[in-house]
C-alpha cells in the first residue's frame, strides 16, 4: 500500500557561519505541515537549511556518534574510556557479529529522515510559481547534494540500501534494499546533477553564503564516490576539475586545519556549519566526547600506540602534535593557557592514555558553563583539498600516471616538512595509503579506506589487520610496550581478534530495521 508521509516541517534554525551568521540565528516561527506550506521563497529556504541540519542534527548522538565508532574500529584507536560502560561501542569495535547497535540504529534512522527532508524539497519546491527558475533549480541542487551525501554515508557502511527517491513510498513491510552498484550509481546521479546548479565557492564568499554546497564540494564528493565504485577514470575528471578551478588550497600550517579560528578555511571544501550562540543547539559537542575524562571530556574514541608509530616512523613530527595529545603533554596545538600542562589523560580512565588533538577546544574558546553541551563553534570537516590532493594521487596511480600522482601526493607532504616521494607502481600506491593515515586521521577516512583497499595476498586490508592472525591484533598482543595500553586491559587488548572475513567488512543492518521491514529488508552476509 502506498501512502504519502506527511512530516512536520521542521524550519529548523541551521545556517551558516561567518558572512551569513543570521542563518545560524533564526528563530523557528512554529510547527507546520505540508498542506499549508511551501508559499514563497523564504518557506521553501527554512526546508532547504533544515536539510543541511541533517548533516549532524543537533548533538552528539544522532550522526556524530557514528563518526567516533568508526574510528574505533580501526587500527587508528580505541575506545578508550574504561571508566564507563562501553555498550553501544563494544559489539561493533570487538566485531562480535551482533546487529543491535543502538548507535547504528540512530545512524541509519536519523539518514534516512534527512533524505525524506530532501525529497519534500525536491517534491514541493518546482510547485511554487512565485520563485525563479534559478533560485528553484539551486534549492532542490542542494537537496540533491545533501541526499547524495546521505546516501554515500549509509553506502559506506552498510552497502546496498533502499533507495526512496520522493514522498510516495512503498509500505514499510515491502521495502527492499538496491544493490551496492544501484545505490552507488543513484548517488552519481544526484551530485552530477547537483553540479549543474551548484555556486563557485568563491561565487558564495562574495554573496554572503559561504558554507553552503558547491560545485567543488559536489565534484569532490562524486569523484570520491567513483573512486570507492572503483571508477578511477571517472573519479580522475573531477578530482581534477576541482584541483584546476583555483578554488581551493592548503593552509600554510597544518596546526590551522582543525582551528576554529579558520572554519570554512580555502582549504575546507565542506563542512558542517556551527555556532557558539547558546541561545541554539547549532554547535558541535563531539569535541566533549573525545575530550580527556581530566578535562571535561567523555573520552571516546582514543588514538592507538600503533598510529603513533606511524608518525613516528615517517619522521612526521607536525601531524603527530596536531593529532595525539598524550598523558603528560606539555603543549597541545593552539594552547595557550600553560596552567593545564602537564595535561592530564589518566592512564586509568583511558585506555591509551591518549586523546584525539584535532578536536581539543583551547581553554579559552570554551563557554563557561556551557562546554558540555552543543554549542562549540568548531566546524565539522567533511572534506578538505588535502583528500581532493590524496585521492587525486591514488587514481593517478591507478591509472599509470606516477608523475602527476607523486606531484600531488608531494604537495600534501611538504606543508608538513616531509622529504618527497620519489617511487613508482606499487610502492608509491603504499606511500599514497601511508599518506591517508597521517594526514586524515580521526577525520572518518580510515575504515572506509581499509574496507576498500585490497593487499597483495587478494584480500581486503581490513582482513589483514583483524582476526586471530591481523598485524593489529599482533601488535598489541605480542609487540606493543605500550605503557598505557599494556597496563589498562579493562579494554581487551586483543581487540578486534573475532573480526570474521565475508561479514565484517561492512557494519550490520540495524536490526530493528530488519524486523519493522517484516523481513523485506536482507541482512548483510554473515549476521
Amino acid at each position: 500500500m502506498k501512502n504519502i508521509i506527511k512530516y512536520s516541517i521542521l524550519a529548523a534554525a541551521m545556517g551558516f557561519a561567518g558572512c551569513t551568521e543570521d542563518f545560524l540565528t533564526q528563530d523557528v516561527k512554529g510547527t507546520q505541515v505540508l498542506d499549508n506550506y511551501f508559499n514563497n521563497e523564504k518557506e521553501c529556504l527554512a526546508q532547504v537549511y533544515g536539510c543541511y541540519q541533517t548533516l549532524a542534527y543537533d548533538d552528539w548522538w544522532q550522526i556524530y556518534n557514528t563518526y567516533i565508532l568508526a574510528d574505533m574500529a580501526t587500527d587508528d584507536g580505541w575506545m578508550n574510556n574504561t571508566t564507563q560502560s562501553q555498550d553501544g561501542y563494544d559489539d561493533l569495535v570487538l566485531y562480535q557479529g551482533k546487529t543491535t547497535s543502538g548507535t547504528l540504529s540512530n545512524f541509519w534512522q536519523y539518514r534516512y529522515k534527512g533524505i525524506h527532508r530532501c525529497n519534500t524539497v525536491l517534491e514541493y519546491v518546482p510547485t511554487v510559481s512565485s520563485i525563479s527558475e534559478d533560485k528553484k533549480n539551486r534549492m532542490m541542487a542542494e537537496a540533491k547534494f545533501i541526499r547524495a551525501y546521505s546516501y554515500f554515508e549509509l553506502a559506506k557502511n552498510f552497502g546496498g540500501v533502499p533507495l526512496v527517491l520522493n514522498m510516495v513510498v512503498e509500505d514499510g513491510k515491502t521495502v527492499a534494499r538496491a544493490t551496492l552498484d544501484e545505490t552507488y550509481t543513484q548517488i552519481e546521479k544526484d551530485f552530477l546533477e547537483a553540479i549543474e546548479y551548484l555556486p563557485l565557492r568563491s561565487e558564495t564568499v562574495n554573496n554572503g553564503e559561504l558554507g553552503r554546497a558547491t560545485k567543488g564540494a559536489a565534484m569532490g564528493f562524486l569523484a570520491k564516490t567513483y573512486l570507492y565504485h572503483e571508477k578511477y577514470a571517472e573519479a580522475e575528471k573531477y578530482l581534477d576539475e576541482v584541483i584546476k578551478s583555483g578554488e581551493y588550497d592548503l593552509l600554510d600550517d597544518f596546526s590551522k586545519v582543525w582551528n576554529m579560528d579558520y572554519n570554512n578555511s580555502v582549504e575546507g571544501v565542506f563542512e558542517i556549519q556551527t555556532s557558539g550562540d547558546i541561545s541554539y543547539s547549532v554547535g558541535e559537542r563531539i569535541s566533549v566526547v573525545a575530550g580527556s575524562r581530566d578535562d571535561s571530556g567523555w573520552s571516546w574514541g582514543g588514538p592507538s600506540s600503533d598510529l603513533e608509530n606511524a608518525y613516528t616512523a615517517a619522521g612526521d613530527d607536525i601531524r603527530k602534535f596536531c593529532t595525539i595529545i598524550k598523558h603528560g603533554a606539555t603543549s597541545i596545538p593552539n594552547e595557550t593557557d600553560a596552567s593545564i600542562f602537564p595535561y592530564q589523560v589518566s592512564p586509568s580512565k583511558h585506555k591509551c592514555g591518549r586523546v584525539n588533538a584535532k578536536l581539543y577546544i583551547p581553554q579559552a574558546r570554551r563557554i563557561e558553563g556551557n562546554y558540555d553541551a552543543p554549542h562549540i563553534a568548531l566546524n565539522y570537516r567533511l572534506l578538505r583539498y588535502a583528500d581532493i590532493l590524496l585521492m587525486a594521487a591514488e587514481v593517478k596511480n591507478q591509472l599509470g600516471k606516477d608523475d602527476e600522482a607523486r606531484k600531488y601526493l608531494n604537495q600534501v607532504r611538504t606543508r608538513v616538512n616531509l622529504a618527497d616521494v620519489t617511487a613508482s607502481g606499487n610502492d608509491l600506491k603504499q606511500a599514497i595509503r601511508l599518506e591517508r593515515r597521517l594526514e586524515l586521521a580521526f577525520e572518518g577516512n580510515r575504515l572506509y579506506d581499509i574496507r576498500r583497499w585490497t593487499d597483495s595476498n587478494g584480500k581486503k586490508v581490513v582482513c589483514n589487520l583483524f582476526g586471530p592472525n591481523g598485524t593489529w591484533v599482533k601488535y598489541n598482543t605480542e609487540t606493543s610496550t605500550d605503557e598505557f595500553e599494556t597496563t589498562n586491559l579493562i579494554e581487551p587488548q586483543n581487540e578486534g581478534y573475532d573480526f570474521k572475513e565475508n561479514r565484517d567488512e561492512l557494519f550490520p543492518i540495524p536490526n530493528t530495521e530488519i524486523v519493522q521491514s517484516n523481513g523485506s529488508l536482507v541482512q548483510n552476509p554473515g549476521y
